[in-house]
């Protein structure tokens, strides 16, 4: 039988940061003038953290055989809770909100701490589904940027299959980064017009390129080529049989040049 004392553990090794003898380790962390100095132990860091392992060992110590790490992206209450987290394996979190949370996750995430993140990317749904609503482009924009966030890319795939407009019809739908925009017209379940998907797209390609002409009888073939050079990771998967003569009359006709021969038949 095996009987584990880890609440004691933990609260022993929270202890160890209010050590003022024996930490071999100065951390600063933020930046001026929201600034704060941690002391902390090569051994825990090394061994809690593959990001801290790295870091250390390209830092020499000093006289006084200290190493000092500059954390300069990292805010003095997100590191309070990740020091804490290495420590003792606690989180506290019933005095922040989404956004902190949020950007706690993405720090997570940058530091190695996957279960950390994971954890509160499963908090974020499950408790902050109001705050990630109201915020839903922004947070649909970043979460695509780390492929480890698959519970949020999924929880926010099914909101834009139910409400597409959500997403194509927002004023940031321009800035989105390509992996983002492919990502969505990929989907095969999007309740919404295909014409209408074309339309923000071409709409979006033209966005990446402010000089281009405003007016398209004005376009030369050089533009043609920029805009099909541009979309050609999104072409692919508008679905032309979906639409009526009418729309690919008036919609992709004009833009006929930046598609292959075959693909109207």
């Amino acid at each position: 039988m095996t009987v584990k004392f880890f609440e004691r553990l933990s609260n022993n090794y929270l202890e160890l940061l209010d050590d003022k003898e024996d930490f071999n380790i100065i951390i600063n962390v933020g930046e001026s003038p929201n600034t704060k100095t941690f002391q902390a132990h090569s051994a825990i860091l090394r061994y809690r953290s593959l990001y801290f392992r790295n870091k250390l060992t390209n830092i020499s110590k000093d006289n006084d055989n200290i190493k000092t790490l500059y954390l300069n992206n990292i805010t003095i209450q997100q590191f309070e809770i990740i020091i804490k987290y290495i420590y003792g394996g606690v989180v506290l979190l019933e005095n922040y909100d989404g956004s902190f949370i949020f950007k706690l996750m993405l720090i997570a995430y940058e530091f190695l701490f996957d279960e950390l993140a994971k954890y509160l990317e499963i908090h974020l749904i499950k408790t902050e589904a109001h705050w990630l609503r109201l915020h839903f482009n922004q947070i649909y924009q970043k979460i695509f940027q780390n492929n480890k966030l698959q519970d949020l890319q999924n929880w926010c795939n099914d909101i834009v299959v139910k409400y597409p407009d959500k997403i194509f019809e927002s004023e940031d739908f321009v800035s989105f980064p390509e992996n983002v925009v492919v990502s969505l017209i990929s989907r095969d379940d999007l309740q919404m017009e295909e014409v209408k998907i074309w339309n923000r797209i071409i709409e979006w390609g033209i966005a990446q390129h402010p000089g281009l002409p405003t007016d398209l009888e004005d376009w030369s073939n050089e533009n043609f080529l920029v805009l099909k050079t541009t979309l050609q990771n999104c072409l692919p998967y508008i679905r032309y049989f979906q639409m009526s003569g009418d729309n690919i009359m008036n919609n992709i006709k004009p833009y006929h040049q930046i598609l292959e021969k075959k693909t109207l038949g």
